[in-house]
C-alpha cells in the first residue's frame, strides 16, 4: 500500500509474474523481470555488486525489527532460550 501526504494512493500493476517466497522474487529481479519488493539485507550484495538498483526508496518502509511470539512459561528448552536471546541482542 503507498501513501502520499497522509492519503492512500492506489497503483495500478499489471504484469506476467507475480510470487511471494523472497528467493523467487530476488531471481526474478536478478533475471530481469522487473522490480522487487524484499529486505535490504537480502539483496545489499547485489545492490553493491551493480547487479541490482534501488528504486522507489521513498515509498519503503522503515523496518521495526523482528516480533517473536511465544507461550509464557518459567522454563524454556535451552535451545529456544538461546533463539530468544539471538534474536533480541541481534543489530
Amino acid at each position: 500500500e503507498f501513501e502520499r501526504e497522509g492519503k492512500p494512493l492506489r497503483v495500478k500493476v499489471d504484469g506476467q509474474l507475480t510470487c511471494s517466497p523472497l528467493p523467487e522474487r530476488i531471481d526474478a529481479a536478478l533475471s530481469g523481470f522487473g522490480i522487487a519488493c524484499v529486505p535490504e539485507d537480502m539483496v545489499q550484495e547485489y545492490i553493491e555488486s551493480g547487479k541490482l538498483i534501488q528504486v522507489l526508496q521513498e515509498w519503503c518502509p522503515t523496518f521495526p525489527g523482528y516480533y517473536l511470539y511465544y507461550p509464557s512459561r518459567k522454563q524454556h528448552p535451552p535451545a529456544f532460550a538461546l533463539l530468544i536471546d539471538a534474536l533480541r541482542y541481534t543489530e
